[in-house]
């Protein structure tokens, strides 16, 4: 039986681990073929560590083993004219373009909004939000080209839906990539392009599960662990977990993207264990 996305091809950002990686192997799954871009490198005042070479060439090989060709790139989501150009060589050399997931991100410090730096604030904007805007400018002329319609999903988070004190750098660019998805999926409807967001609550990849994290999390402790993390994480749900996987954003994409959902755009989607609801 054909797959959910057979003969499509998806652009993908942020594709090196986590979430990213999660999206291009579960399309790859249902039959896509990927074209996608990861910066694999540790950018200046970022703490949290970042994605590497290899993390990418793992994403390469999991999408491969899958029978399907992937076409992947080191490019920071702020170069419009690098992510443009993977775009463009992955159309040419696949023939279409047909979904673009808007995925990559960064974490950062917890810090009160009158204490950041300004380089912490203008580069969370730069990536979290300029970038999902410069992934969709990248993408949008070869979905419009093939008149086939297509489907834009874009990672925003339950932040993006209500707030949380010290990452308000964080909580400004995910509620505005929600005003992106909705402008986009006006200004593109009449093209049969539907845009969607995603809005997930803790999700267990290393944007998440690091030292950085645990310590904003608990800072009565000198070093706590995960574990110690995973009780205050829990309690932010309604379903007893303490975060979700990548693999169930990715499942959530897939339907976005898939002509399950064919008549879904401007949504706003929570995978959030109940977050929202307290």
């Amino acid at each position: 039986m054909a797959g959910r996305v057979e003969g499509k091809v998806a652009f993908i950002t942020g594709a090196a681990r986590g979430q990213g990686r999660a999206h291009a192997v579960r399309l790859a799954q249902e039959g896509a073929d990927i074209i996608c871009v990861d910066v694999c490198k540790q950018l200046d005042g970022v703490i949290i560590p970042m994605s590497t070479p290899a993390d990418l060439a793992e994403t390469v090989d999991q999408v491969q083993a899958l029978g399907r060709r992937i076409i992947a790139a080191e490019v920071d989501v702020r170069d419009y004219d690098a992510m443009k150009a993977v775009v463009d060589e992955g159309v040419a050399r696949f023939g279409r373009l047909d979904i673009v997931v808007a995925n990559a991100g960064l974490g950062s410090e917890g810090k009160r909004l009158d204490r950041m730096s300004e380089k912490v604030w203008r580069d969370m904007i730069d990536v979290n939000l300029t970038g999902v805007w410069l992934t969709a400018k990248a993408g949008i002329p070869h979905l419009v080209a093939g008149g086939r319609g297509g489907s834009i999903v874009i990672t925003s988070s339950s932040g993006g839906l209500r707030a949380h004190p010290n990452i308000g750098h964080y909580i400004a660019a995910k509620h505005g990539v929600i005003g992106v998805m909705r402008t986009l999926a006006i200004e593109l409807g009449d093209k049969s392009i539907r845009v969607n967001a995603i809005c997930p609550t803790q999700v267990s990849t290393p944007l998440l599960l690091n030292d950085e994290t645990f310590r904003m999390f608990r800072p009565d402790l000198e070093n706590p662990t995960k574990e110690d993390f995973a009780p205050a994480s829990q309690s932010m749900h309604v379903l007893p977990t303490p975060w979700v996987d990548a693999e169930d954003i990715a499942n959530a994409a897939l339907f976005l993207v898939s002509d399950e959902a064919r008549f879904i755009t401007g949504v706003a989607l929570p995978v959030d264990a109940g977050m929202l609801l307290k």
